[in-house]
């Protein structure tokens, strides 16, 4: 009884600024003040507002909810172990012998090695660009790649 009390003075209020919104001839702004004050009437008339009411207040709707947000939580942590883990223990398992049988077991070395890259510089510029161990080595691949495309 009293939400509908409180919902039809904020709605007799709110429909009060938009008189004196439309009276100051804006009247956009006013219809839309009309819009949202009839809001809470529209909630009352529904019965809306005397079912958020009666669940506001009742125990086994909170508990209700305090289920639906466990079983929430559990498909959460379930699809995060999903996409952690692999998938199932069967997957995982042929997903791991699948890549042991891609890579052959005597592979030959790749074609961009260190011996093929010193032999296929020119003399004059591999002594004019000696590299350390340590630093260098790590843009090697890439130096390797533009190399390629000749860039």
């Amino acid at each position: 009884m009293i939400a509908e009390t409180v919902c039809s003075a904020v709605s007799a209020a709110g429909l009060g600024i938009a008189a004196v919104t439309a009276y100051r001839r804006r009247f956009l702004a006013a219809t839309r003040i009309a819009a949202y004050s009839l809001v809470p009437v529209g909630l009352v008339m529904t019965g809306i507002v005397a079912w958020v009411a009666d669940t506001a207040f009742s125990p086994s709707a909170w508990a209700g909810f305090v289920v639906l947000g466990g079983a929430w939580l559990l498909f959460m942590i379930t699809r995060a172990v999903e996409r952690r883990g692999g998938g199932t223990r069967k997957e995982r398992r042929a997903a791991r012998a699948a890549q042991r049988e891609a890579v052959a077991p005597a592979a030959s070395a790749p074609s961009l090695g260190p011996a093929t890259r010193s032999a296929a510089r020119p003399a004059g510029r591999q002594a004019a660009t000696p590299r350390a161990t340590g630093s260098g080595d790590d843009f090697s691949d890439i130096e390797a790649i533009l190399k390629k495309h000749g860039i």
